[in-house]
């Protein structure tokens, strides 16, 4: 074999070895979900928290490892599920939805030579680049916001798309690794609004500051993305964490997306809002967390139970399409 063929083999076997263990290895990515620290500071902020709340004392400490760290959750079949569904999930997309998304950047750099065909280049920036870096911070992050809050809302309007964001309403129990419980499509819309969203105002702000501009960052992330990805794992994870009745109007806490999660009536459909929650104010979807609720979690519809297999979690939302547009049936449910 020659050494060029060695080398090439080498490298295509030390890709498949890299693909095939990303899933373990999420922990010690800064732009994870997972990353440790994220994952410390969510820990840190729940027990902190649940002690506040439940008394000061040791059988507070007693409590949250009951309810949070026990075999009742994180051995549930629906965590199992997640567990198992976020392996599969974290080697295919790469494989299948990455190479289909248009990234933000690509839509800006359209957005940036339209802007120059039309008005011409910019010869200088329009503001200071302080200024400029400071106001392209808050507006990228509004984009980005506000693209999460759109996409999710579509998928919960459009009846074929709610098929698909079914599987992530099928969990029973909230984990951090329930936030990876999300179907291909799904996966797929999530990251074109946003992207295009954001596409859009990083696209002008290059034009307008000459192309010498970037955000804000903390650690090598945008800096209101690394604030909010700190407390983000405890969106689900069925502690409940409030940010009392002024924040609540504003800011999307766990305890508004817990309660998205609910299969109660009152809440179905609410708080689709991820940091902010003015855009479900504006929408009229915004359900303000008062005292801690008690509610289960799921569909609601019968089928609770019944999704937490991977092949289901993959397949049913195509055949739930199908049987929208007139064609196949409903699959059946087998029993829990």
């Amino acid at each position: 074999m020659s050494s060029d063929l060695l080398r090439q083999v080498e490298h295509g076997a030390a890709q498949i070895l890299a693909w095939l263990i990303d899933p373990f290895v999420q922990f010690l990515f800064r732009d994870s979900l997972l990353w440790w620290p994220f994952l410390l500071s969510a820990f840190a902020v729940a027990l902190a928290g649940f002690w506040a709340t439940h008394g000061r004392d040791a059988a507070a400490f007693v409590e949250f490892r009951r309810r949070f760290l026990g075999r009742a959750l994180w051995a549930h079949r629906s965590a199992q599920a997640d567990y198992a569904y976020y392996i599969v999930n974290t080697l295919i997309y790469p494989l299948i939805v990455a190479p289909l998304v248009i990234s933000s950047a690509a839509f800006a750099r359209l957005i940036e030579s339209g802007l120059a065909r039309l008005a011409g280049p910019m010869g200088a920036p329009l503001l200071g680049i302080g200024w400029t870096r400071a106001l392209y911070t808050v507006l990228f992050y509004l984009a980005y916001d506000w693209g999460r809050f759109a996409a999710h809302s579509l998928l919960h309007e459009a009846p074929l798309l709610w098929q698909f964001h079914k599987v992530h309403h099928s969990a029973e129990v909230l984990t951090p690794i329930t936030s990876f419980r999300t179907h291909p499509v799904e996966l797929f819309v999530m990251a074109v609004i946003p992207n295009a969203a954001t596409g859009l105002v990083s696209g002008i702000v290059w034009y307008l500051s000459a192309g010498e501009v970037g955000f804000y960052t903390f650690l090598g992330l945008h800096v209101v993305m690394a604030a909010t990805g700190a407390i983000g794992n405890l969106r689900h994870w069925q502690v409940w964490i409030s940010f009392g009745p002024v924040l609540n109007r504003w800011l999307i806490s766990p305890a508004h997306h817990q309660i998205h999660h609910s299969r109660e009536l009152r809440h179905f459909g609410m708080n689709r809002g991820f940091e902010l929650a003015i855009w479900d104010r504006l929408a009229g979807t915004l359900y303000v967390p008062g005292a801690e609720e008690k509610f289960a979690m799921g569909l609601g519809d019968g089928s609770d139970g019944a999704w937490h297999r991977v092949a289901r979690l993959y397949a049913w939302p195509f055949r739930y399409a199908l049987e929208l547009l007139g064609v196949g049936s409903k699959p059946a449910l087998p029993e829990r």
